[in-house]
């Protein structure tokens, strides 16, 4: 995707398939609110209400949109972005057992690290995957039973991107509600440039630094 209109065509075609608009930011690594903007924009028929360009949002509404693709689409990319990702989360200790992945883009990024570190993988859906409009606090994540417990073990968390936080520090409380105790944060970008999230360490691959000229 070269610009925003592919953008608003994106968020289109998947509003038309179903998908929640919390769905949307995740699959186009942007925020809720910019989800929200780009399929207003498309229009409930599909087609753009007005010239996107001309309308997008600037300053403190802007968002950055990051495409990995190129590395998703590759194993072998994937494996040498998760051997990095990896790398920098044995600075925080080398007894950690336990890889895990926020879904969706997170989790093939997670069973690369996990493969390398040699940890057990666990899965976290955040609640962000069910919400249209309104308070996210209405809804709710949850973990995989088809992965490993979290109950009594250190962990690491892996994501793909970190728009503004809220997804990581969800997925943080999360495993300390059940029990868990999470070490270290990784993602291939950092959108905000976070040193820690709710006393976490984070770590990035790339940090994103907004430079505002007015």
């Amino acid at each position: 995707m070269k610009n925003v209109d592919d953008l608003i065509d994106s968020a289109a075609e998947l509003a038309d398939r179903g998908l929640s608009k919390g769905e949307i930011a995740d699959e186009l690594n942007v925020s809720r609110e910019t989800a929200s903007w780009l399929v207003e924009r498309a229009g409930a028929d599909g087609s753009k209400r007005s010239t996107a360009a001309s309308s997008a949002p600037t300053g403190s509404d802007a968002d950055i949109h990051v495409d990995w693709s190129a590395l998703g689409r590759d194993s072998a990319r994937l494996g040498y972005a998760a051997m990095a990702m990896a790398d920098l989360l044995t600075k925080e200790g080398e007894e950690v057992d336990l890889t895990v992945g926020i879904e969706k883009a997170g989790v093939p990024l997670a069973t690369a690290v996990a493969s390398e570190l040699d940890t057990d993988l666990a899965t976290y859906a955040p609640a962000k995957h069910q919400w249209e409009e309104g308070d996210i606090a209405d809804h709710g994540g949850g973990f995989s039973r088809n992965f490993a417990s979290i109950r009594d073990r250190d962990c690491y968390l892996v994501d793909d991107i970190i728009t503004s936080g809220t997804t990581m520090r969800e997925s943080i409380e999360a495993i300390r509600d059940r029990g868990g105790d999470p070490v270290s944060c990784v993602v291939l970008v950092d959108k905000v440039g976070h040193d820690e999230i709710s006393g976490v360490p984070v770590h990035s691959l790339i940090d994103v630094v907004r430079v505002d000229r007015e």
